[in-house]
C-alpha cells in the first residue's frame, strides 16, 4: 500500500495554510496521502489555524510540527522527512504553502512515482513555466539552476525548484547530519546527491505561480548564501 507524506514548511502563512491544506486533500483524494506542517513559531497564529483544522476537520490526516523559533528551510525538510521515515511512509512530497506548487500537480506526479525515484515539478522544462515575476527575477532564478547545473555537472533543470516527490529509499541514503545547506540551496543538495546515487529522476513541468498573499522568504543573504554552497557541494561531495 502506498502512503504518502506532503511536508509543508511554514512561517507566517496563516492567509495560506487553510485553503492549501484543503486544496491538496481535494486534488490528492484518489492516493492515501497525509499533511505534515513544520511551523517554525509563526508569530501570526498559522499553528493554532493547523491545530484547529486536525481538530475540527483532518484528524489522523493533518499532524504538526512546532519549532521554538526560524531554524532554516532546510532544517525544517530534514525534522519532516526524519518524522516521516519513523512513520514509514512511501514516498515525501515538499512543497511550500503559498499556491506557487499548486496541488492540482500532484496527482500526476504521483503516477510518476511507479516509474522513477523523484520527480521534480519543473518550471524549466517544456511546457512549464512561471506566472508574476518581473524579468529580473526570472534571470535570478534560471541562472541559479544553470549555474548549478554547470557546477555540479548534472542535467537537471530546476535545480533550485522546490516542489519534489522523492521516494523512501532515497530519503533513506540521505545523511542529514552530513547536509552542507541551510536555505534554499538544500534543494539542490538533495538532487545532487539523488543523482549521484544513482536514483531515476523525472521532471515534470509545472506552471509556477507568484504568491498572491503573504511575504516571500527570499532575500540577498539567501540568494549568495546558495551562490557559495553550490561549491561547498561540489567539492565535500565528490
Amino acid at each position: 500500500m502506498q502512503k504518502y507524506l506532503v511536508i509543508i514548511p511554514t512561517y507566517n502563512e496563516s492567509t495560506n495554510i487553510n485553503d492549501i491544506i484543503k486544496e491538496v486533500f481535494i486534488h490528492a483524494r484518489d492516493f492515501d496521502i497525509d499533511i505534515l506542517v513544520v511551523d517554525d513559531k509563526s508569530p501570526d497564529n498559522t499553528a493554532q489555524i493547523v491545530k484547529n483544522l486536525i481538530k475540527n476537520n483532518y484528524e489522523n490526516k493533518l499532524f504538526i510540527l512546532e519549532r521554538e523559533g526560524k531554524l532554516g528551510l532546510a532544517s525544517a525538510y530534514i525534522s519532516g522527512f526524519k518524522w516521516g521515515m519513523e512513520k514509514n511512509y512511501t514516498a515525501f512530497i515538499q512543497m511550500d504553502a503559498d499556491f506557487s506548487h499548486h496541488p492540482k500537480y500532484l496527482p500526476d506526479m504521483l503516477t510518476e512515482m511507479n516509474s522513477h525515484d523523484v520527480v521534480i515539478g519543473s518550471r524549466y522544462v517544456k511546457n512549464g513555466g512561471i506566472k508574476g515575476w518581473g524579468i529580473l527575477r526570472k534571470l535570478v532564478s534560471f541562472g541559479g539552476s544553470l549555474y548549478s547545473r554547470i557546477i555540479l555537472g548534472i542535467h537537471v533543470r530546476d535545480f533550485t525548484g522546490g516542489f519534489n516527490v522523492w521516494k523512501k529509499k532515497v530519503v533513506g541514503t540521505i545523511k542529514f547530519d552530513e547536509i552542507i545547506s541551510c536555505g534554499y540551496s538544500f534543494q539542490v543538495e538533495l538532487k545532487y546527491r539523488a543523482q549521484k546515487n544513482g536514483f531515476k529522476m523525472l521532471e515534470y513541468p509545472i506552471i509556477f505561480e507568484d504568491r498572491i498573499r503573504g511575504k516571500s522568504k527570499m532575500s540577498k543573504k539567501i540568494f549568495f548564501e546558495a551562490v557559495i554552497n553550490i561549491w561547498k557541494i561540489k567539492f565535500r561531495l565528490n
